[in-house]
């Protein structure tokens, strides 16, 4: 028995799209949980990632990156924000080399928090000269952060450092979770999450942001897991398009994903994908919920 008191806690991962919350969250939990492209806004819910050791239990939530809200999504998506931010214990502010200097939102969103707040600098590995340095200094003058961490969640560079502050700014606490549990969400929300993952990847301009995947069907037995699964679209002529010339897109799509599947579950994976088309989904209140973006 550890004579050590334990500690536990909710740490929040907030900062504006693109700068690397969800590489940071994957990096800090040690498994692929949030999605990851060079596109901005990939992140759509609140996904919590579990880290448990003997005398500590650290419960992250990677958040979609703060934004000016144009649809009923985007309005879902900033609850969730504003959600993580309720419960928080320790707040992980991301920032990255290339943001403009218009950051009084989120600066605002800080001050209100009575909790300890740290400035990650992301990104350092793309760093010239004092560049890090320099936007570390600027963020600092506009807030009084409890700490400042330089990393690179793609190098996993200064990490560890990271995780340690974490650890000395958590409350003593007994856990929350039960200690083998890696994430508050189901197997099917990640088979969603791979597949659009995917389609980030494959697909150009608005196509990905209109889609939406949902898992309709989820069979495990002892050898293989069979899953079927719905893109869903806005317009029709987007269904063309991830369909693609003969299906060949769509193939792509799904080897991809079958694949990523497979290493995630530790086993062999039959993927079936249809597209179907839901007119303007993305501002529709009552389709959003029935998609799960109700907080």
């Amino acid at each position: 028995m550890s004579s050590q008191p334990h500690k536990a806690g909710f740490v929040s991962i907030i900062g504006k799209p693109n700068v690397g919350k969800s590489t940071l969250m994957n990096a800090l939990v040690g498994e692929r949980l949030s999605i990851i492209t060079s596109k901005a806004q990939t992140t759509r819910h609140r996904i919590m990632g579990v880290l448990s050791g003997e005398n500590f239990q650290i419960i992250y939530s990677d958040t979609p990156g703060i934004l000016k809200p144009e649809y009923k999504l985007h309005d879902s998506m900033m609850s969730f924000v504003n959600s993580s931010f309720e419960d928080a214990d320790v707040i992980l502010f991301v920032a990255d080399l290339y943001e403009k200097f218009e950051e009084e939102k989120q600066i605002n969103f800080l001050k209100e928090k009575k909790v300890p707040v740290i400035l990650v600098m992301n990104k350092i590995d793309l760093s010239k000269g004092s560049q890090a340095e320099d936007k570390a200094a600027y963020w600092q003058e506009m807030f009084d952060f409890d700490a400042v961490i330089m990393v690179s969640a793609l190098e996993k560079q200064n990490i560890e450092l990271l995780f340690e502050k974490i650890v000395d700014l958590l409350p003593e606490h007994p856990e929350y979770f039960p200690k083998d549990t890696l994430t508050d969400k189901p197997e099917r929300f990640f088979v969603d999450e791979i597949i659009r993952e995917k389609i980030f990847l494959n697909y150009k301009k608005e196509v990905p942001y209109s889609c939406q995947v949902v898992t309709g069907e989820f069979k495990e037995d002892e050898k293989i897991i069979r899953i079927r699964a719905e893109i869903y679209v806005e317009r029709k002529s987007q269904k063309g398009i991830i369909i693609g010339h003969k299906g060949e897109a769509i193939k792509k799509v799904g080897i991809e994903a079958r694949k990523d599947l497979e290493t995630f579950f530790g086993k062999q994976v039959h993927l079936e994908t249809f597209v179907k088309v839901e007119q303007d989904w993305r501002k529709k209140e009552l389709k959003l919920k029935g998609f799960g973006y109700s907080n």
